[in-house]
């Protein structure tokens, strides 16, 4: 992610041609890593690599350079933004004064947390989450060739815990080979929980204004990232 960061930098002028083509040559080092201790040099699908790597490159260049994926990247940003007012807003009502006078974690972060997470639970128990997390297991599964399951488990790890994910899979769990198993847990370390990344933006903010739409970017490019070292392996 961040070598696809650096390659599709905003400014141009900032980073040296050189300097990008450094980070792609990091991106590939990462797959050669994980192909020295596959398990499996010769079976590697290297179909799901190079699908894998390309919609990573296609997302950042919709984020990153394109009007729509700006205006996208900015909505996203300000809706965090504007549910962590409202987390504060009830932080500040349950704990008065304690709430501002100095920052703990306890009372500024946990509740965020808590926030969060109940907002996805209500999300799933609509039937919302279910279908943004059907649609981008689908364009992976599609194009990546990659089994139901761990692509859908892959998909909600963007969303939810690596603790709930597996949750949607959990009747297809003890028939799932050693690969697929792998894939889900990668795409659980891979990516941050829903509430976990509102917590992230609480503590950055005031140092990075736009940190929501960067970390929401990541963990999205960062599902089918997964895949591609999980397969590798």
């Amino acid at each position: 992610m961040h070598s696809l960061a650096t390659l599709l930098s905003f400014d141009e002028g900032a980073v040296p041609f050189w300097q990008r083509l450094i980070s792609l040559f990091g991106l590939f080092a990462m797959v050669a890593i994980a192909w020295l201790f596959s398990k499996h040099r010769q079976r590697v699908p290297w179909r799901v690599v190079a699908w894998g790597i390309g919609l990573q490159v296609s997302f950042g260049v919709l984020v990153m350079k394109t009007d729509i994926g700006l205006r996208l990247f900015s909505v996203l940003n300000d809706l965090v933004l504007a549910l962590l007012g409202f987390t504060a807003e009830g932080t500040e009502f349950i704990f008065g004064d304690f709430a501002s006078e100095k920052f703990t974690i306890a009372i500024n972060v946990l509740p965020t947390l808590i926030f969060f997470s109940s907002l996805m639970t209500i999300l799933y128990h609509l039937g919302i989450m279910q279908r943004l997390v059907g649609i981008f297991a689908w364009i992976m599964r599609r194009t990546m060739k990659t089994s139901g399951p761990e692509t859908l488990s892959v998909a909600a790890n963007t969303f939810v815990g690596q603790t709930e994910a597996p949750l949607m899979i959990a009747p297809f769990i003890g028939r799932m080979t050693m690969s697929e198993l792998t894939a889900v847990m990668t795409g659980g370390f891979a990516t941050v929980a829903g509430g976990v990344l509102a917590a992230y933006v609480g503590l950055l903010k005031g140092v990075f204004p736009d940190i929501a739409g960067h970390l929401i970017a990541a963990t999205v490019m960062s599902a089918p990232a997964a895949l591609v070292i999980a397969k590798v392996m």
